[in-house]
C-alpha cells in the first residue's frame, strides 16, 4: 500500500490554492492561514453568524470495510460500535497497547453493516498509517480492507446560515432523502448537487458535524478523473453569494474549535495523554467498561482511571486567564498562594466571541482541576491571575432533534 502523500503543497483538488490566501506550513502541507478578504476575527465573526468554507483536504480518509472491520476498530478504539447505527458517526481515539494512549483522535462513521469511515490528522498521518499497519498485521482473523481515500477532497462548511445555502442546491433524488431539517448533529446522508453550469455531482458524503461548535457540515467530495475540477465548482456553488458564505483558514479554525473546547492533537493531545486523563472518558462506550470482558488497547489502564480517577497525575482543564497578553502555549500554570508548578497551558488566545477575554487549554495536577479553582499563569514573566473554568467556553449550536 501507498502510504505518502500526494503531495505537499495544497491537496490536488484543493478550493483554496488560488484565492489570495496567505500560506503557512501545517500538517506537513503549505495551508491558508486566512484569506485577503476578511482577516482573522472577522472570519472567526463571519463563521459565528453566517457560513464559512474551510477547505480540509490535507486530513487522511480512509475506508474500513469486511466481515471483520468492526471487530478490528473495536480492538484498537473503545467506542461502542455495535449499536452505532448506520450513517452515524462518533468521535474515538486510536489506542496504543498497553499504555491507552491517544495515537491520534479520530471520527468514525458507520457506512453500512462491515463498512466505516474514518477521517484522521493530517499531522499525524505517517505515525497512524504505521498503527493501523501494525495493528492490521496482529490482528487475529481475516484482516479488514482499507482503502486511504487519497484523492479525495473534504470541504468543512460551517456556520448557522450552511444548511439555507446547501438546501437549495441538492438536486432531487430517489434513494435519500433531501431534506436537510431531518438530518441531524453527527448523521450523514449521500446527497447530489446542482452546480452553478447546470451538472449534477456524483453523491457527495455530507455529514452533519464539524469542529467549530457551529451547525455545519463536513463534505466528502470522490475523485473524478472526467472532472478533476469538481472540489472547485462545488466550492464556487458553496461560495455563490459572498454576503453570505466566504472562505475560511487555519487561524479561525483553530479559535473557533478553542472556543469550543475541542482539542488539537499534538498540542492538547498526544501519546501519553489517555482519554480520561484528557477529559475525554465519555468517549468509551459504557457497554466497554467491564473490566473482565474490555479487550481494547489499553483497557486496564484506563477502566482504572475510569474507576478511580483520584489516580490520574494530571487532569485536562480549560482557564479563564485575567486580561493583558494571553497564555499560550507552554505557559507554566502555577499555585496562585506558593507559586508551585502544577501545570502547563497547552493551547490559548484572546477568545474573538467573549470580546477578548484570555482563554486557555491545558493540564494541571489532579485537585486543581476543579471549576472554580483559582490558579495563576506565568506569561512573559509576570503572573496572572486565572480559575479553571467550564468548556466549552461558547455554547455549542450543533443542531440536535
Amino acid at each position: 500500500m501507498d502510504t505518502q502523500p500526494m503531495c505537499k503543497t495544497f491537496h490536488p483538488s484543493s478550493a483554496a490554492g488560488k484565492n489570495g490566501a496567505k500560506i503557512v506550513p501545517f500538517g506537513g502541507y503549505s495551508m491558508p492561514l486566512h484569506y485577503t478578504d476578511l482577516n482573522h476575527v472577522e472570519s472567526h465573526h463571519w463563521t459565528r453568524s453566517k457560513a464559512s468554507l474551510f477547505d480540509v483536504s490535507h486530513m487522511v480518509q480512509h475506508e474500513i470495510s469486511g466481515p471483520s472491520a468492526e471487530a478490528f476498530l473495536m480492538k484498537i478504539t473503545p467506542s461502542s460500535l455495535p449499536t452505532l447505527p448506520e450513517l452515524q458517526s462518533t468521535l474515538s481515539c486510536f489506542l496504543k497497547e498497553p499504555t491507552g494512549g491517544i495515537v491520534d483522535d479520530t471520527v468514525i462513521l458507520r457506512l453500512g453493516p462491515q463498512k466505516f469511515h474514518i477521517v484522521t490528522n493530517a499531522g499525524c498521518r505517517e505515525g497512524d498509517l504505521k498503527f493501523l499497519q501494525d495493528e492490521m498485521n496482529a490482528f487475529s482473523g481475516p484482516k479488514p480492507d482499507w482503502q486511504i481515500l487519497e484523492k479525495h477532497s473534504l470541504f468543512a462548511f460551517q456556520g448557522p446560515e450552511t444548511s439555507k445555502i446547501i438546501q437549495p442546491l441538492i438536486a432531487e433524488s430517489k434513494d435519500s432523502d433531501t431534506d436537510l431539517s431531518t438530518l441531524f448533529f453527527s448523521q450523514s446522508r449521500c446527497l447530489s448537487l446542482k452546480l452553478p453550469d447546470g451538472s449534477v455531482t456524483p453523491p457527495l458524503l455530507f455529514s452533519r458535524t464539524g469542529y467549530t461548535g457551529e451547525d455545519g457540515f463536513e463534505i466528502s467530495i470522490p475523485f473524478v478523473e472526467s472532472d478533476r475540477q469538481l472540489p472547485i465548482k462545488i466550492a464556487k456553488g458553496l461560495l455563490a453569494d459572498p454576503s453570505t458564505s466566504r472562505l475560511a483558514g487555519l487561524a479561525a479554525r483553530d479559535s473557533l474549535r478553542l472556543e469550543a473546547g475541542m482539542c488539537l492533537y499534538g498540542h492538547d493531545l498526544n501519546i501519553d495523554t489517555t482519554p480520561p486523563v484528557g477529559a475525554l472518558g465519555w468517549v468509551v462506550g459504557k457497554d466497554r467498561r467491564d473490566p473482565e470482558k474490555a479487550d481494547f488497547n489499553g483497557a486496564k489502564t484506563i477502566l482504572e482511571q475510569l474507576a478511580s480517577p483520584k489516580t490520574m497525575e494530571q487532569r485536562r482543564i480549560g482557564l479563564i486567564v485575567e486580561k493583558g497578553a494571553p497564555a499560550r502555549e507552554g505557559a507554566e500554570i502555577v499555585n496562585e498562594l506558593s507559586g508551585e508548578v502544577i501545570g502547563r497551558v497547552t493551547s490559548g488566545l484572546p477568545s474573538p466571541s467573549l470580546d477578548g477575554t484570555n482563554i486557555a487549554i491545558g493540564y494541571v495536577k489532579n485537585g486543581y482541576h476543579k471549576r472554580g479553582t483559582k490558579v495563576a499563569v506565568k506569561v512573559r514573566k509576570n503572573v496572572r491571575k486565572a480559575e479553571i473554568a467550564k468548556m466549552p467556553f461558547v455554547e455549542s449550536k450543533f443542531y440536535r432533534p
